[in-house]
Formats: structure tokens, C-alpha cells, sequence
């Protein structure tokens, strides 16, 4: 890896201790070092040291854009009986890029640990606690979280890892968990809906921005994420109005 990338990634882990707690976000993510996608073995299988701190920082990157600046969103609650389609399309609102100053890992450890699928073996992967020192203006977006009729929800949703790609911006194991995201914040919504709604919404628009750093795991071959989000609801469309 090049010297200034390396420099790069190292530096990240001591500066966290000159920051006081109360100014920064903080998250978990653990990061796979023989990664492999259903049939798919990752193009950097196995991934040394600095490949994993660089995807924890890129996953963290998601989820901290994610909490401060969330998404606007359509939802078509969809209807079996009428053929209709249940959809929800998210469109961000902003984003933590990787290197971003503001971000960085507070701790890192690399572990081993026993599981069990058709056959016994260790997986090894990092675990790292990441931060982020958002600026004032996100931290006034992070207060706007925190008011008005403002809700909590939270649901568990999945990606088939089969149907994903990804890119040149976006990598194939970040595509994956992007996806089983943005199908948790649709459970998320429906659920909410349900809880509160008499009668079944033909189209829902709002705000929902992630409210912790999410728990993903494997379920039945495809990966899976439980996520907590706070939800703004702006308008509800009712089926007689069509």
C-alpha cells in the first residue's frame, strides 16, 4: 500500500483521546478478513490490516451520514389484492465521505472467533469502535433529529446477496449492507404505520435518519440488519384519494 495511504489509516488511531466524549459520535462495525458472499470469495480475500481499517472507516462513513444527515422518502405502501407494488425510495439528504477529518478509529482489535454453518471453522475479523466529530452545522442537523413529530421505529431487513453489485465508488460488500439498510428503514416505516394508522395508506413521504450503528448477520443465505431510525412523517396519501 502506498506510504501516505498507510500514514493515512494509522493516523487515525490516536486522535480520538484529544477530543471530549460528549462532542462525537461513536459506533461499532466488524469487518470480515476472509470474506466471502455466498459463492463469491472477495476480490481482496484475505484482507491484511490496512484493507480492514480502510472498510471500517468507509462502513463507518455510511452510518454516521446515515445518523446526522438521513434521508427524504417516498413510500408506496402497496397492496397485494390490486397488484400494487410496495416500494420505498430513499434519497440522502448528505454524506460522510471516507477521510473525512472528522472521522476516525478509537480502537481496533483483531479476533478470532468459533461459529458453525454445514461445518465448524474460526473466522477472523476486526472489531473496531469508530468516531466522528460532527461539525456545528451537523450537529444543529442532529438536534433537528431530536424534535417535532419526530418517532422512533426500528425492524429487521435483508439483502439478497446474490442480486447486489456493486462499484467503482461503491464496493460489493458495502453494496450489500447499504441494501439490507434501506430494507430495514422500509420494515421500519411499515411497521410504524401499522402501529398507528387505522386504515392502510396508499403513499407516506417523509424524513428517517438512523438512530445507532446497525447490527448486521446472516439469516438463511442472505445477509440481514437489525436498525433502530427516527421517522418524520410529512404527508399520508389515502386510498380514496385515488
Amino acid at each position: 500500500m502506498n506510504g501516505k495511504i498507510r500514514l493515512f489509516l494509522l493516523s487515525f488511531l490516536f486522535l480520538p483521546f484529544l477530543l471530549p466524549a460528549q462532542d462525537v459520535l461513536r459506533g461499532e462495525v466488524r469487518v470480515e478478513l476472509e470474506p466471502i458472499f455466498g459463492a463469491y470469495v472477495d476480490e481482496e480475500y484475505p484482507l491484511d490490516k490496512d484493507a480492514a481499517y480502510r472498510r471500517a472507516l468507509q462502513e463507518a462513513a455510511m452510518y454516521f451520514s446515515a445518523q446526522i444527515y438521513g434521508w427524504s422518502f417516498y413510500y408506496d405502501v402497496g397492496e397485494r389484492a390490486r397488484n400494487i407494488e410496495e416500494k420505498l425510495e430513499l434519497t440522502p439528504l448528505g454524506e460522510i465521505r471516507w477521510g473525512d477529518p472528522g472521522l476516525y478509529v478509537t480502537h481496533a482489535n483483531f479476533q478470532n472467533r468459533e461459529f458453525e454453518t454445514t461445518t465448524q471453522r474460526f473466522s477472523a475479523f476486526l472489531s473496531a469502535w469508530l468516531d466522528y466529530r460532527p461539525t456545528d452545522a451537523q450537529r444543529r442537523r442532529l438536534e433537528m433529529w431530536q424534535k417535532g413529530n419526530i418517532r422512533p421505529a426500528q425492524a429487521i431487513g435483508y439483502s439478497s446477496i446474490g442480486a447486489i453489485r456493486g462499484s467503482s465508488e461503491e464496493p460489493y460488500w458495502l453494496a450489500i449492507k447499504k441494501n439490507a439498510l434501506e430494507d430495514s428503514a422500509r420494515a421500519a416505516v411499515r411497521a410504524m404505520l401499522q402501529g398507528s394508522e387505522r386504515n392502510r395508506p396508499k403513499e407516506v413521504t417523509g424524513f428517517i435518519c438512523l438512530e445507532s450503528f446497525p447490527f448486521f448477520y446472516i439469516d438463511s443465505g442472505r445477509q440481514a440488519t437489525r436498525a433502530r431510525f427516527r421517522v418524520e412523517i410529512t404527508e399520508i396519501v389515502p386510498f380514496s384519494a385515488y
